[in-house]
């Protein structure tokens, strides 16, 4: 197991290396770039130094340093993200299992038209959709930003949940409410997607497991559904779909750019078409070095989670070895 977590964690670190070589590429190649006037050799040694201080940067649009707008803009991302994966988890692993463990059936059929449904939907005009009829139409949702301004939210953590929460004003609780409504919107649009790939991943999982010996064995014992979904099915479907979900965090954060440039989200998806627009290169350099390293962790992560989790993985470490 040991050489297994230490080959994935070589594989992080040699990947992240020709990631900074493609955001160095940004600043060096490119008309205007903030490297692009010293040799190739300086220019990436001067870049590398100030990648392991975090330091990116300044602005040419606005003169700010970028990781002082990276602070802002990630968090705002990151809490969007999270909050649609768990609903994402929270919706499609029961669905999953009910579609696989009732194959075929009318409830299957039911949820696989959802998922599929849900998998072909364009996020931005679903996007627009729930906005005309949540908004627009009922009224009962706001139409775009993280709150209502007329609240002064100090920022602590970056998160405009958890800022609210420990926010000592007086009006803490209509902030707190504020931050749940302006986030549903988003939140649901971005969920989508991700839901129904769960749903399939679960589904084929479930089905493939339902059919083991140890799962009839349990029937035969006079084990009720419930208990052999909850204590057999789910232990042995789960972990084989681990490392799988973390390659949807790379689609979610590509589905984040398009969500929040309809909800006017302050995240980092928002940030960097901002900066694709007005050709700030810095910007753009950060952005592909941040995102490349939160989706290859991600992935890496799970990918080790999963193994530990799965036990017919205990085969492969040995067999490697």
């Amino acid at each position: 197991m040991i050489i297994y977590i230490l080959r994935r964690l070589l594989l992080l670190v040699v990947t992240l290396f020709f990631l900074s070589l493609i955001s160095f590429s940004l600043m060096y190649f490119t008309p205007h770039g903030a490297l692009s006037g010293a040799s190739l050799t300086d220019a990436y040694v001067y870049y590398f130094r100030s990648l392991l201080q975090w330091d990116f940067g300044i602005s040419r649009i606005n003169g700010e340093r970028i990781i002082e707008q990276l602070y802002t803009v990630l968090p705002a991302t990151m809490e969007l993200c999270v909050l649609s994966f768990s609903m994402a988890l929270l919706i499609g692993i029961p669905l999953g299992i009910i579609a696989g463990v009732w194959r075929n059936k009318k409830i299957d059929i039911i949820i696989s038209t959802f998922a599929l449904c849900g998998f072909s939907i364009p996020v931005f005009w679903l996007a627009l959709l729930l906005t005309l009829f949540f908004s627009l139409y009922l009224g009962w949702l706001p139409v775009s930003g993280r709150f209502d301004l007329l609240y002064r939210m100090e920022p602590v953590t970056g998160s405009a949940l958890i800022d609210a929460w420990l926010s000592k004003s007086p009006y803490r609780n209509e902030m707190i409410m504020s931050v749940i409504l302006h986030m549903v919107l988003p939140v649901m649009t971005l969920a989508v997607a991700p839901t129904t790939e769960v749903i399939r991943l679960m589904r084929n999982s479930a089905e493939e497991v339902s059919g083991a010996n140890y799962i009839k064995s349990a029937a035969t014992r006079g084990l009720s559904q419930l208990t052999i979904i909850r204590r057999h099915l789910l232990h042995n479907a789960l972990p084989p779909i681990i490392p799988k979900l973390g390659l949807q965090f790379s689609t979610m954060l590509t589905l984040a750019m398009t969500t929040e440039q309809v909800f006017n989200w302050p995240g980092l998806g928002r940030w960097l078409i901002s900066a694709i627009r007005q050709q700030d290169y810095s910007a753009i350099s950060a952005g592909v070095m941040v995102v490349g390293t939160l989706v290859i962790s991600v992935n890496i992560l799970t990918d080790i989670i999963g193994a530990m989790a799965n036990p017919l993985k205990h085969k492969e470490w040995y067999a490697v070895r």
